[in-house]
């Protein structure tokens, strides 16, 4: 089988944009840069949806062998609780995301989360 690239494919329920490519039913993408995080379709994150992600950072944390894993499932559950005020202390949410990210920093795949959800809760 050789090897070509021959740019991104998306077809059926994909989304794509700019280098992010997501597939399936609902097919979402999402592009994280330097600066706040950014839906697909260009408008920030939504409490609720930065929730979504920080449910699924817990659900990781939950499943992978972080030594502090109980820890960091706690303060992403005070993160998601913080997330459903009213009158969200974004400095708080702030320390929360940078702690989560400085914590998983070793672990690629809960640092691809810690990382967008940081980023998205610097754009409340």
């Amino acid at each position: 089988m050789g090897s070509s690239n021959n740019g991104i494919n998306a077809t059926g329920g994909s989304h794509v944009v700019s280098s992010a490519v997501a597939s399936g039913r609902d097919a979402r993408a999402v592009v994280h840069t330097g600066g706040s995080a950014r839906a697909g379709d260009g408008r920030q994150q939504s409490p609720e949806e930065i929730r979504e992600l920080v449910s699924r950072l817990i659900e990781e944390l939950g499943r992978s062998d972080h030594p502090d894993r109980a820890d960091l499932i706690e303060v992403a559950e005070d993160a998601r609780e913080e997330l459903t005020s009213e009158n969200r202390r974004t400095g708080k949410l702030r320390m929360l995301a940078r702690t989560l990210v400085s914590a998983v920093a070793g672990f690629s795949a809960l640092a691809s989360l810690a990382r967008p959800i940081e980023e998205a809760v610097r754009g409340l």
